[in-house]
């Protein structure tokens, strides 16, 4: 999608956030850091828009708070939102049920070995980019999911949007609705920007451009 975008002309950064899970807990301030260190070779003064999947969404409130570029645009694509008033929770009570019996040594084995075959296989039209994606994942500590990330006030004080792919993020779309922001469907599972890449890196120029 990145790739894409370049070749659209856009200027493009993906910070790294492979070792999100290290060390002890709160784990949120190295996310931050993480994404400021990928903005680095960026003029401070120059605007960004941030787009957050899936779980990275809850972070976007502390991230746009933490950067010294001005923010014009934050999408959420198929992402889980901040609470309107935090501090968040990263997982509900039934995902933590969910996933305390899968902890060894209180880490979790990577996302794709969360669920049975069935539910991953669709995902995935590349058997390269499928296995590609499996070995970038990290193998997160249970203590990431069971940590609260804080909302500073304002941090929504600029447009905010999101592209949805599909169940089980239609109410985070829902939500983002009454939340007044501009929300589309791009219809696919939920690792859908690896799918379809082009018609990702399309809907997130015109949610940048249209709100």
């Amino acid at each position: 999608m990145a790739e894409h975008l370049t070749a659209a002309g856009y200027q493009v950064r993906v910070p790294s956030l492979l070792h999100m899970g290290s060390g002890a807990p709160p784990f949120w301030p190295r996310i931050v850091s993480a994404v400021r260190d990928g903005l680095r070779q960026v003029p401070v003064g120059s605007p960004v828009t941030l787009v957050a999947h899936s779980n990275a969404g809850l972070f976007l409130p502390t991230i746009r708070s933490g950067l010294d570029h001005p923010v014009t645009g934050s999408i959420f694509v198929d992402a889980a939102l901040p609470a309107r008033i935090g501090p968040t929770p990263v997982a509900s009570p039934e995902l933590l049920e969910f996933l305390r019996p899968m902890a060894v040594n209180g880490r979790l084995p990577r996302w794709t070995d969360w669920w049975d075959e069935a539910d991953v296989a669709p995902m995935f039209s590349d058997p390269i980019v499928r296995q590609a994606t499996i070995e970038e994942q990290p193998t997160l500590p249970l203590s990431y999911y069971e940590q609260h990330i804080p909302v500073p006030d304002g941090w929504d004080d600029h447009p905010c949007s999101y592209l949805l792919f599909g169940r089980p993020y239609d109410d985070d779309a829902a939500e983002a609705r009454e939340r007044g922001w501009q929300v589309a469907h791009l219809p696919g599972a939920h690792l859908h920007q690896i799918i379809d890449p082009a018609g990702t890196a399309r809907h997130l120029v015109e949610l940048a451009t249209t709100t």
